[in-house]
C-alpha cells in the first residue's frame, strides 16, 4: 500500500480515482478482517463472502497484470462469458479466509495503481471488458470492487462504501461497457434517444438506431427522454444491485421529456455482467 501511495500518479488518472480505488479496497479489507464467518450466504448470489472475496482477490490480480501489459484471457466480455470464467478461476483457488484474501486485495489494488505510474495512460489495453485505456480501466477497478465491496457489506450487515462521488467516477467505464451488456432482445428495432443525468453532476448519452445503441458522454442535441437519478442508485441499478421499480417509487429516478413515458423501460435494455 505505501508503495502506491507514495507513488506519483497526478494527472494520470480523474481526479479523485487512485484514492477511491485505495480507499475502498481498505474498506472491503477491513470487512473481510473483522467478518466472522466467510461462510455466510451474499444476498441474491450463489456465492459466499468467501467466494465472494476470492473472486474480488483474483479480479484485482488480474487487473493489475493487464495494467502492467501482461495480457490475461478472461472470457469473451458478455455477461455469459464472465460469468463462466468466474467459476473456472473460483474452482482453481482454494483461499476462503477473509484475512489473507483482505490483504491479496489490498495489494492488487496497489500492484494496479503502480502500474498506472509505470505505462503511459492513454496506451490502449485488452481488458475482460474489451479493449480501454489506463484511465477507463481504473474506472473498471473501482466499479468491479465497489459493486462486490457493496455484496459483502450487505452479508455482513454492515455500511456498504458506495457513496456519491465514488459512484460518479464509475462513469468513464460503464459509458464504455453499456454497448456490450445491451439486451439485443429487448432493443431489437427499437429507436430513441436518452440523456441521462447524475445528480450533482455527471451525464451521457444512449441512442437506439433500429435496435442498433451508441453510448457517449456528450448527450444527444434533442433527447426523446431526460432521466435525472440519484448517483448511487444509478451505480447499484447498473451492476443489478437493486431493482429499477424501488427505486422510482422513492423518487430517485425522473423521467421527462418529449417521451417521459420511456423513461421507466431503460434499465430493462440492459444486462449487468
Amino acid at each position: 500500500m505505501e508503495q502506491a501511495a507514495g507513488r506519483d500518479i497526478q494527472g494520470r488518472l480523474p481526479e479523485g480515482l487512485a484514492d477511491a480505488i485505495r480507499a475502498t479496497a481498505e474498506e472491503i479489507a477491513a470487512l473481510l478482517r473483522d467478518a466472522p464467518d466467510t461462510g455466510l450466504p451474499v444476498p441474491r448470489s450463489e456465492w459466499t463472502v468467501g467466494e465472494a472475496a476470492a473472486h474480488l482477490a483474483q479480479a484485482n490480480e488480474l487487473m493489475a497484470d493487464v495494467a502492467a501489459g501482461r495480457p490475461r484471457d478472461y472470457g469473451d466480455g458478455t455477461p455469459q462469458g464472465l460469468a463462466a470464467a468466474n467459476e473456472r478461476a473460483l474452482a482453481a483457488f482454494g483461499e476462503r479466509a477473509g484475512a489473507p484474501l483482505a490483504a491479496m486485495i489490498v495489494a492488487q489494488a496497489d500492484a494496479f495503481l503502480d502500474a498506472v505510474a509505470e505505462h503511459p495512460v492513454d496506451e490502449t489495453l485488452m481488458t475482460p471488458m474489451g479493449p480501454m485505456n489506463r484511465a477507463v480501466f481504473g474506472s473498471y477497478l473501482l466499479t468491479h470492487m465497489l459493486g462486490h465491496g457493496y455484496d459483502l457489506a450487505r452479508a455482513l450487515r454492515r455500511p456498504h462504501m458506495v457513496d456519491r462521488h465514488r459512484a460518479g467516477l464509475t462513469l468513464p467505464f460503464l459509458v464504455e461497457a453499456m454497448p456490450r451488456v445491451t439486451d439485443a432482445g429487448t432493443t431489437a428495432g427499437l429507436t430513441a434517444r436518452y440523456t441521462v443525468r447524475l445528480w450533482g453532476g455527471g451525464r451521457f448519452g444512449v441512442t437506439f438506431t433500429d435496435g442498433e445503441v451508441t453510448v457517449g458522454h456528450r448527450p444527444p442535441d434533442r433527447p426523446d427522454c431526460t432521466i435525472s437519478i440519484e448517483p448511487v442508485t444509478f451505480l447499484l441499478m447498473a451492476l443489478g444491485r437493486i431493482a429499477p421499480a424501488g427505486a422510482m417509487a422513492r423518487g430517485r429516478v425522473l423521467a421527462w421529456g418529449r417521451k417521459p413515458w420511456i423513461g421507466p423501460r431503460f434499465p430493462e435494455y440492459f444486462k449487468a455482467p
